[in-house]
């Protein structure tokens, strides 16, 4: 049995509810850091940072489960809902923080949205996210048919609003928003380049089909 085997083998022993459970208490665990001050002297800023990057590495976790079985075999398919449904909890939790701790004042979410560039851009990756959530479950996969996929590609231009957003809020060059763009578009171009050679190789299988009915 090789190493992988191993380690999918494990895998298919954790129960999702789990996965749920521990990604549920995550963010109870932040509230709790920041209410007993260990979050430093600014922490409902503090929790709504900690929260907004737990989201996109959540995120980015769920885009990174097909590459990785493609390349090194390990599988997580069975867990990707849940890091997807737990993708839009965490972002959920971190909208709520901004708008109930930080802006307090419902007439002024407008206002912040329309005014600041960067939460205009984390407005839209929420958006786009959470039809996504919706239709998270076996009905909706069965209702929508081939559709399905098609809507599901929305996480990939919310993935990249997303990392915009990180990179928006630290108002400098920083390096590590950076690097969550830059796994994105990595994770993304990989995706291309599949796309690519599975038209290619259609094509090719068409024209040896074309040759040999000729």
């Amino acid at each position: 049995m090789t190493v992988v085997d191993r380690i999918n083998g494990g895998l298919r022993k954790i129960p999702v509810w789990t996965v749920y459970t521990i990604g549920a208490l995550w963010p109870a665990w932040l509230f709790y850091l920041a209410a007993t001050g260990a979050m430093g002297v600014e922490p409902i800023e503090a929790l709504e940072h900690a929260l907004g990057e737990l989201g996109l590495q959540a995120l980015i976790l769920g885009l990174l489960i097909t590459p990785l079985r493609a390349v090194t075999g390990i599988n997580l398919i069975r867990l990707r809902r849940a890091i997807g449904v737990l993708t839009f909890y965490f972002i959920s939790t971190h909208l709520l923080v901004w708008l109930v701790l930080d802006v307090q004042i419902l007439s002024e979410v407008w206002k912040d949205i329309l005014k600041r560039p960067y939460i205009t851009v984390g407005m839209a990756a929420f958006l786009l996210m959470t039809p996504l959530a919706i239709t998270s479950n076996n009905w909706s996969l069965r209702k929508l048919g081939p559709s399905w996929r098609k809507l599901h590609r929305l996480v990939y231009p919310t993935a990249i609003l997303g990392s915009v957003h990180y990179i928006m809020v630290g108002k400098t060059w920083e390096l590590e928003p950076l690097v969550y763009l830059a796994v994105v578009l990595t994770l993304l171009g990989w995706r291309v380049l599949q796309a690519r050679k599975k038209s290619k190789a259609r094509l090719q299988s068409s024209a040896r089909a074309s040759r040999v009915t000729s």
